[in-house]
């Protein structure tokens, strides 16, 4: 039997070599890949934070989809509004589409110009219908419903995003109201799965946009009067401004350059190339839909910085 080793005592240096040692060890171990006692707590805390952040990702979704249920429901107890909404649209495809439609010489990419002009009404529809959307933000406002949207949990974002595809809702009975008067007039609409789901797509998205840039304006303007002259304003303008029943190969190049910045612009070539058999995209349909989903994105920033001025 070998003879017991004597300790050094505390304090000596050959005790704070070995303790030096061990530390060392110790340390090399854990980077090594050995037992190490913080590696335990920093997976529960990166399972934890994501858990969170699919928790909060969930709990927006819920917050924006029972805003767009509310909007709905006014709808669905005051159903008239979309018949009148479909007095427009007939009277430019019934009455406009036919006359312009036996003239020949705009270029429409060799489809007749009823059918060149079918998605462009129905981007209008979806303006008229969105760019006024912002006055029932004045009437919450006035009634006091406003202030018990801003008293929820819900953030400012999914409250203008609720409202903005709510407006996407009611540019989808738009559509069911184009494509009715495309087959009553013969204009050769594309039928199948994939063309529908894109054009409900695109109309939701256009919806989005103008009615998010209406609620912008009511948080400025805060009054109904106001509103609504601006609404009458900026209507026109944005339609004339755009391809919906004129190419833009027609235009004078400083309305040229206007209607490439317009959404509209966009929102109608995506439609053309969803909605039209034998019509095409000019522009892409990729770079369309990015550049109203980049507009949708600037707009709702912005509208949820302001959204609190209206209560004030």
């Amino acid at each position: 039997m070998s003879p017991a080793r004597a300790v050094p005592p505390a304090g000596s240096p050959e005790r704070g070599e070995r303790g030096a040692h061990a530390d060392a060890g110790g340390v090399t171990d854990g980077v090594a890949g050995g037992p190490s006692m913080e590696a335990e707590p920093a997976s529960r805390g990166e399972a934890a934070g994501a858990l969170a952040a699919r928790t909060g990702a969930a709990a927006f979704v819920r917050q924006t989809l029972a805003v767009v249920e509310a909007e709905v429901r006014k709808l669905r107890h005051d159903p008239v509004e979309l018949v009148t909404r479909a007095v427009q649209p007939a009277l430019w495809v019934l009455v406009f589409g036919q006359v312009m439609g036996r003239l020949r010489g705009i270029p429409t990419g060799g489809v007749p110009y009823l059918d060149f002009m079918a998605p462009g009404i129905l981007a209008q529809s979806t303006l008229f219908v969105a760019i006024f959307y912002g006055i029932s933000l004045i009437w919450e406002r006035d009634l006091g419903i406003l202030h018990k949207y801003m008293a929820s949990p819900a953030p400012r974002t999914a409250l203008v995003l609720g409202k903005a595809l709510s407006a996407g809702v009611r540019g989808i009975s738009q559509a069911v109201v184009i494509y009715l008067l495309a087959a009553a007039t013969g204009v050769a609409v594309r039928h199948d799965p994939g063309a529908l789901l894109g054009v409900l797509a695109v109309v939701v998205l256009g919806a989005a946009v103008f009615s998010t840039f209406s609620l912008i304006v009511a948080c400025l303007v805060r009054t109904r009067e106001r509103f609504m002259g601006i609404g009458q304003v900026l209507t026109m303008p944005l339609f004339f401004a755009s391809n919906a029943i004129y190419p833009l190969s027609l235009m004078p190049g400083w309305l040229h350059g206007v209607a490439r910045v317009n959404p509209l612009t966009y929102q109608v070539d995506a439609l053309r190339g969803l909605m039209i058999r034998g019509g095409a995209s000019q522009f892409g349909l990729g770079w369309d839909l990015g550049v109203l989903a980049l507009a949708l994105a600037v707009l709702v920033a912005v509208a949820s910085r302001l959204y609190p001025r209206a209560v004030a």
